[in-house]
């Protein structure tokens, strides 16, 4: 059992024996003084509630000397005392911060290598994304956006304006200058329905029209080497056998050039911006020619029609249905 007394007397002188004031220390008796302040922490050595403040001192240096002789280790009093001390003072003993947005902001920042990746991951998700939307859809939408605005309000209805104006002013009967204000009206009506599209292919029509009109050419049969002059379609769709003639012709300008003309085929109806076609005749007209070219290979008499100005249709000077072909 512990004299009390014993423990105070110790305790005295002790106290006596430590500085009142270190002004420095050594760094071997610092670490030594934390070394026995965490020997006090796992030694319980009594209870210490039961003891005063003088008398626990003096019981756990009285113990710690026992376990340092028991080790081996000499340790001076002094040090033993400043152990004890330093376990009150909770000198060695972490006392976190209390919570508050500076210490979560500080443990944001320490642990930035952690969620640094991640974030930057993230950013670059965001941003990639916004850069697939913005130029993958909505750049190329709204640059369409503008290009059907600039049709609608100032590039078809100037080239319309343009075209009709053409085209009235090329028709030389009632009936083309009605054609051209029909196409005129409708692709209005296809502008104020904000149809873009519509509108174009109107006025494609327009100036298809007006530049049929403008056009003036002959018509010549084709008379030239190993090319053909005239061929003959047997037909036996309907269950009787029909023989189709045609004379192979070509477009000459007055400046001499061949003619770029619209032909529209009647066997598939297809058509075609072409300068050699396909004019169906009578058989008397296509035998009249095969005997023409049969003495010297040369068409004497290759002039069969003329496309004045203001006019769609040819005049033709033989018999001829105006049927026209593209393939042979």
């Amino acid at each position: 059992m512990v004299n009390t007394d014993d423990i105070l007397r110790e305790a005295e002188t002790l106290e006596s024996a430590v500085p009142a004031k270190k002004s420095e220390q050594k760094l071997d008796d610092v670490m030594l003084a934390m070394d026995v302040v965490d020997t006090l922490r796992h030694e319980r050595l009594m209870v210490e509630k039961e003891l005063s403040g003088e008398e626990r001192r003096s019981a756990l240096i009285v113990r710690l000397r026992e376990i340092y002789d028991a080790q081996g280790i000499d340790v001076p009093d002094e040090i033993l005392m400043d152990g004890v001390l330093a376990l009150e003072e909770q000198r060695f003993v972490y006392d976190p911060p209390n919570k508050s947005l500076s210490t979560r902001l500080a443990k944001i920042y320490v642990n930035r290598r952690k969620w640094l990746p991640l974030i930057y991951t993230i950013i670059f998700i965001v941003v990639a994304a916004f850069a697939i939307n913005y130029f993958g859809f909505q750049r190329p939408q709204q640059a369409e956006a503008n290009r059907v605005e600039r049709l609608i309000n100032n590039t078809i209805p100037d080239k319309l304006e343009a075209a009709h104006e053409k085209a009235l002013g090329l028709a030389k009967t009632d009936a083309l200058q009605s054609k051209a204000d029909d196409l005129y009206n409708l692709a209005k009506d296809d502008l104020k329905n904000q149809d873009a599209g519509a509108a174009e292919a109107k006025l494609a029509q327009l100036e298809q029209l007006s530049n049929a009109l403008a056009q003036v050419y002959t018509i010549r049969i084709v008379s030239r080497p190993k090319e053909y002059s005239g061929v003959f379609r047997i037909n036996e769709d309907s269950g009787t056998q029909v023989t189709n003639y045609y004379l192979i012709v070509e477009g000459i300008t007055p400046g001499g050039e061949h003619a770029k003309v619209m032909i529209n085929s009647e066997e598939d109806q297809k058509s075609e911006l072409t300068n050699i076609w396909g004019v169906r005749v009578s058989e008397a007209v296509f035998n009249a020619v095969a005997a023409d070219k049969k003495d010297d290979q040369i068409v004497q008499n290759a002039i069969i029609g003329q496309k004045k100005r203001g006019y769609l249709e040819p005049e033709y000077s033989v018999e001829t249905t105006g049927g026209t072909i593209l393939d042979w």
